[in-house]
């Protein structure tokens, strides 16, 4: 039998946080926008930036 490594990365789970975070602080989102913001923050980017 050999031995099996399983390496996971996490990296873009990270990336997806960290950008998540950023838009509740830049955007200053309240509560239930934030909640939302967990799904559709590149939306909430997108119509920040296009005004």
């Amino acid at each position: 039998m050999s031995a099996t490594n399983v390496t996971v990365q996490s990296s873009l789970g990270m990336i997806w946080f960290i950008g998540w975070l950023f838009t509740l602080g830049y955007l200053q989102l309240g509560f239930f926008k934030g909640l939302l913001a967990l799904l559709l923050w590149p939306y909430y980017m997108g119509v920040a930036f296009a005004a």
